[in-house]
């Protein structure tokens, strides 16, 4: 087992990383930009290091001096959470170089999955349901129309680095082509430094169901069932739920085989998703693969009753897993709280939190690192914290969640709570009776009393 640790992230995640390796016996590192001094996964890991001004370039992203104080420190395992460098293959190679081990996995593994184009190919060779589309990059427009063509309009054109809804443009006809090229492989570009793009048929009205699986160092993979999280905007999530009220159990049968048999083919070391569309035929074809643990972890925990975090960390150190899957036994909700203006385009609204009061009671879960008198700087995600609830069912869930976001009081920032309490009294996503369209039609303007 790991004698120390260092957590190569910042805020909520840092702080859930360091709670769980107090509970192991193990040492925690904190590296922090100059404008996180006061967050509380510095105050609370065993030794805290400065890594640099708030730009996330000159820190959070600054290989060279994480791997400082990696050697500095002593850590002999690096946890990266999710975001930032979490899924950098070079990053993870320079780990391995240093005798340091990444908590998650393998660069190899990596490079398989984070290349969208690569990964759908390797899905290809390993039977898992894929949405029709090029073979590869596309070379030219040309070449893109007559493949729409071929599996038919709408279509979506994706960035092979992709991530975050960046770089991805809808076609509906050959004529939007052209312009929708340009756009997508100039955003990806300024994005992900990599402005190779790739045409998918573009799936009408999908859900957004992904599998949490976690494989070991000998070989096993299970899943530990799905995640909902089609409550998006802008291809970014916002509400996510387990089980999903659209699944039925063959189809998770059938959705979990897919999981496993993905994390399978590149013998998948650590925890991590696969990512489906399930259109409304039940259809699902697999879309990516995150390799790290996610935001919208706890729900799952929650569920399952089993620590995430704890889990990813046995594996690293050469622990190998039950070997049986995980089905829900309850059913839990997470909304992201953060630091927007919902009544203002979602404008990020960093500043100073005067008051906090976070909700409590049974089966109510906050994860965050904010306070009051904390500062919510403006360099980084507005995400301040997760609010997850859990109960006997879907319904209670949602009441308790009602409840739980009448309780939450945050004063000084506009943050996205008023968004969370009109969901949970739309009729739409109280049936279950949504998919990755329901912001088209929602405003929170609705709501306004």
């Amino acid at each position: 087992m790991f004698n120390k640790i260092l957590i190569a992230n910042r805020g909520e995640i840092a702080l859930r990383v360091i709670r769980t390796c107090k509970e192991m016996g193990i040492k925690t590192v904190a590296i922090y930009s100059k404008a996180d001094a006061d967050s509380l996964h510095v105050r609370f890991a065993d030794e805290a290091v400065c890594i640099g001004p708030p730009p996330s370039s000159e820190s959070y992203l600054n290989i060279p001096r994480i791997m400082a104080a990696v050697e500095i420190t002593n850590a002999d395992g690096v946890h990266p959470g999710y975001g930032f460098l979490s899924e950098n293959a070079n990053f993870s190679e320079i780990c391995r170089q240093s005798g340091v081990k990444f908590i998650g996995p393998t660069p190899e593994m990596i490079n398989k999955m984070g290349d969208k184009v690569t990964a759908k190919e390797t899905m290809i060779k390993a039977g898992v349901p894929v949405v029709p589309g090029s073979e590869g990059l596309l070379k030219d427009v040309k070449q893109g129309i007559k493949i729409a063509n071929q599996i038919g309009y709408p279509v979506i054109l994706k960035a092979t680095a992709g991530g975050g809804g960046k770089g991805m443009r809808i076609v509906t006809k050959d004529d939007e082509f052209e312009a929708a090229w340009d756009s997508a492989r100039k955003e990806a570009k300024a994005s992900f430094t990599n402005d190779g793009i790739y045409v998918e048929k573009y799936v009408e009205e999908p859900r957004h169901i992904e599998f949490q699986i976690i494989g070991d160092q000998f070989g096993n993979v299970i899943h530990l069932s799905e995640r909902d999280c089609s409550i998006q905007r802008r291809h970014q999530k916002l509400i996510e739920e387990s089980p999903s009220p659209f699944m039925t159990p063959e189809l998770r049968e059938k959705m979990g085989d897919a999981a496993v048999k993905a994390g399978k083919s590149i013998n998948y070391e650590g925890v991590g998703t696969i990512e489906f569309l399930v259109d409304k035929y039940r259809n699902f074809y697999f879309m990516e693969m995150n390799t790290r643990i996610q935001v919208e972890h706890p729900v799952t925990e929650e569920v399952i009753d089993h620590d995430l975090i704890k889990e990813q960390i046995k594996v690293a150190a050469g622990i190998p897993i039950s070997g049986k899957n995980y089905y829900p036994k309850m059913h839990a909700m997470e909304c992201r709280i953060n630091a927007e203006d919902v009544f203002n385009g979602f404008r990020p609204s960093p500043g100073k939190i005067n008051s906090f009061h976070s909700p409590k009671g049974h089966g109510v879960r906050v994860d965050t690192h904010v306070y009051a008198g904390y500062t919510v700087p403006p360099y980084y995600d507005s995400m301040i914290a997760k609010l997850i609830c859990k109960a006997q069912t879907r319904d209670e869930c949602i009441k308790k969640m009602q409840r739980a976001l009448d309780e939450f009081v945050i004063e000084g920032i506009k943050t996205t709570v008023p968004f969370h309490k009109c969901i949970m009294k739309n009729e739409k996503f109280k049936s279950g009776d949504f998919n990755t369209g329901f912001m088209n039609t929602f405003s929170i303007d609705d709501c306004i009393e």
